[in-house]
């Protein structure tokens, strides 16, 4: 009996080899393809960036019948745009648009998270709702509203547009993140003897950086790469942004494809920076919440 049972048990281990050896193909076999359709992925998402900073190397010459690279582009961009004045005018408007968001959408997250007060759940799908409003719908009554208070062509007009547009998405946001923070934790620092500004500002936004984080890297890309609302509240030549610069210098009679490929390597450069470096963070900010 114990002999058949040592043939039986070396049957099945001979049995279990092949089957062992199979697996391992099949997950090498699966990461090879994932990682063929990864690079796949990557070299169509990069090739525009790619032609970007080929083309900007080019003179138009050079871009028309081919052959060779130069700095001409460049050297004629400066020339055509204050580059420099519109990088700051452009790192003005979206440093006080996100600190006015950043302070209007985390006092009130944490309102309608952890405070009860009347009418606060219509209040807050309000809110929500504003967000599906389309922008284009409400530009010009916006427009009429900021010319009446004579905020036109300034910085002031402008990030008042932005902060509006931006602060219901980053209330939700907030008020999202602020609902994951267990109620012990709020309700201990109350029973320390903190108040509830106490506790929002020692408490709450420490432990809320991530979806700050998020907020910031959201709106920064969304208000650097606008278009349309720097177009019509910031008319003034010296105020523009950079986006409204380009966008200017594309509606030439003849374009120069070159010089267009280099200021909008140095528009988007920015934007592409801020999110590599704060990216681990989105995901943690975005997915607050979900499970409340």
């Amino acid at each position: 009996m114990t002999l058949l049972a040592d043939v039986a048990e070396a049957s099945a281990l001979a049995g279990d080899r092949p089957g062992r050896r199979r697996r391992p193909v099949r997950t090498r076999a699966r990461r090879s393809v994932l990682f063929v359709v990864m690079v796949a992925v990557a070299c169509v998402m990069l090739y525009p960036f790619w032609f970007m900073i080929d083309t900007s190397l080019k003179s138009n010459h050079q871009f028309l019948y081919g052959g060779g690279h130069s700095l001409t582009s460049w050297r004629l961009l400066t020339q055509a745009l204050p580059v420099g004045r519109e990088l700051l005018n452009s790192t003005i408007v979206c440093t006080a648009s996100i600190a006015i968001i950043l302070v209007v959408s985390t006092s009130a997250g944490f309102a309608f998270a952890k405070l009860r007060f009347r009418y606060a759940t219509f209040v807050f799908l309000a809110i929500v709702a504003a967000i599906l409003i389309p922008m284009q719908s409400i530009i010009i009554p916006a427009y009429v509203n900021i010319a009446h208070f004579n905020l036109l062509n300034s910085y002031a007009g402008a990030v008042l547009v932005y902060a509006a547009l931006g602060t219901p998405f980053a209330t939700f946001l907030m008020t999202a993140y602020y609902r994951s923070i267990p109620d012990e934790v709020i309700e201990a620092g109350v029973m320390d003897g903190l108040s509830f500004w106490g506790t929002f500002w020692r408490l709450a936004l420490p432990l809320s950086v991530p979806a700050l984080v998020t907020v910031t890297v959201l709106q920064f890309i969304q208000i650097w790469d606008d278009l349309l609302i720097g177009l019509l509240f910031l008319q003034n030549p010296a105020q523009r942004t950079i986006t409204v610069g380009l966008g200017a210098l594309a509606a030439g009679r003849t374009t120069d494809i070159p010089v267009l490929m280099a200021g909008s390597l140095i528009s988007a450069l920015p934007a592409i920076v801020v999110f590599l470096v704060f990216q681990r963070f989105l995901v943690n900010g975005l997915t607050a919440g979900v499970s409340k």
